[in-house]
């Protein structure tokens, strides 16, 4: 299998190439921003296949390095959707079970549907010499994450270009705005390789840092420093916990002894069913919370025309 072409170069430069970088950027948006129908994918239930792939290089279209357990999937152009679906996490199910994958990497040839893996998450739900399986996956909100977010200034920036890769968030982020000190916050616009960009001077910091994602939550990053290519990890987060703690069960409620005058309608009551437990790991199911379920219901569809 190939590796991915790019959908747009990811270096970044300063000075006169800036201009450079705001033409492309322009371009992406006219080419990425119209269409109606691009969306990343919802926590509905979709049908598609799978295929698998080996990364050339160190990073994905999304501008961050692969997950540590390898687990990651790239999308086509209309559920990639102008890197909106970068960082989120899909639950993904093939002939020999479900793997959970994060939205790493752009597939320019991949229809709505067509799932291109990495060759480990493939390797999970499906048989490597078969090379396409079919699948059923979904989004998945609030999946937990390795800590919380992270904010990297990307080579290039300066005082006069103020562009940042965010990774952690898990659901979709919708907006970024920032504000240095006595500032206002300023609107960031996304690059089709997953870059919040600043119009204008921004200062040199430090500075906060709002982001708000698809469901509407938004936290707030202080005291993010101007220091280009250093991951500067946050106090916030939009998921749930962490893959490296396991939520606890809340604790059985004691059962009351029934009186002799009961003990006959108590012993035709069906038992209570048991709460599910929540695993964290790669392959754990949605969390199934009341507040999960309505996150769920209000992440947007894409439209099934698009492909």
């Amino acid at each position: 299998m190939t590796a991915h072409r790019l959908l747009a170069p990811r270096w970044l430069a300063t000075g006169g190439a800036v201009l450079l970088a705001g033409i492309i950027g322009a371009a992406l948006l006219l080419q990425n921003g119209g269409s109606a129908c691009a969306a990343p994918p919802s926590s509905a239930k979709h049908t598609g296949k799978a295929t698998f792939y080996d990364l050339a290089g160190t990073q994905g279209n999304c501008s961050t390095k692969p997950p540590a357990d390898d687990l990651y999937v790239a999308l086509g152009k209309t559920e990639y959707s102008g890197a909106r679906a970068c960082g989120s996490y899909l639950d993904v199910t093939g002939p020999k079970g479900k793997v959970r994958v994060k939205v790493f990497d752009s597939c320019p040839e991949c229809a709505a549907g067509h799932l291109d893996l990495s060759r480990t998450a493939f390797k999970k739900i499906g048989k490597e010499i078969d090379g396409i399986i079919p699948i059923t996956y979904k989004a998945v909100p609030n999946a937990p994450t390795p800590g919380p977010l992270s904010i990297t200034f990307v080579e290039g920036t300066s005082q006069y270009y103020w562009a940042v890769t965010i990774d952690n968030h898990s659901n979709p982020i919708k907006s970024v705005q920032a504000k240095g000190p006595g500032g206002s916050f300023k609107s960031a616009h996304l690059e089709d390789y997953n870059v919040w960009i600043l119009d204008g001077s921004a200062g040199q910091g430090p500075f906060q840092v709002k982001m708000t994602d698809i469901y509407g939550r938004t936290v707030t990053a202080k005291n993010i420093k101007l220091k280009p290519q250093t991951r500067q990890t946050t106090s916030v987060r939009f998921s749930a916990g962490t893959t490296s703690q396991a939520e606890k069960p809340a604790p059985a409620k004691k059962k009351k002894k029934p009186s002799p005058s009961a003990s006959v309608s108590a012993s035709a009551s069906p038992s209570p069913a048991p709460s599910p437990s929540v695993s964290l790991s790669s392959e754990a199911p949605v969390l199934e919370s009341t507040e999960e379920v309505a996150l769920a219901a209000a992440a947007p569809v894409a439209k099934k025309s698009c492909g």
